[in-house]
């Protein structure tokens, strides 16, 4: 059993850059591969960002790629996303996710954490 807890949402400016994390206890982080999603109110929880276990492979959803940064620090436990230049659609519910599979496909992620608003402002 894996429990996940994110942290660093808020208010965020277009253009600004806010850090996410998600803190991981109670299994062995480093074999988890994990991810990023995000789900808007009225839409489809969406693929955002993950990254592999300790090669750190990484993989992002095209609306981020080149703003966001996915990273993981397995001494800490804990994976961040990097988000720069966010945009007002970038608003969301952002949750991190553990499985065995650093892949875009939500069924590949075992656990999940409770998620953290993100608000990007114009």
């Amino acid at each position: 059993q894996v429990q996940l807890v994110e942290s660093g949402g808020g208010l965020v400016q277009a253009g600004g850059s806010l850090r996410l994390s998600c803190a991981a206890s109670g299994h062995t982080f480093s074999i988890y591969a994990m991810g990023w999603f995000r789900q808007a109110p009225g839409k489809e929880r969406e693929f955002v960002a993950a990254i592999s276990t300790v090669a750190g492979n990484t993989e992002y959803g095209d609306s981020v790629k080149g703003r966001f940064t996915i990273s993981r620090d397995n001494a800490k436990n804990t994976v961040y996303l990097q988000m720069n230049d966010p945009k007002p659609e970038d608003t969301a519910v952002y949750y991190c996710a553990a499985g065995f599979a650093a892949i875009r496909d939500s069924v590949a992620y075992r656990y999940w954490g409770q998620g953290t608003q993100v608000t990007v402002s114009s």
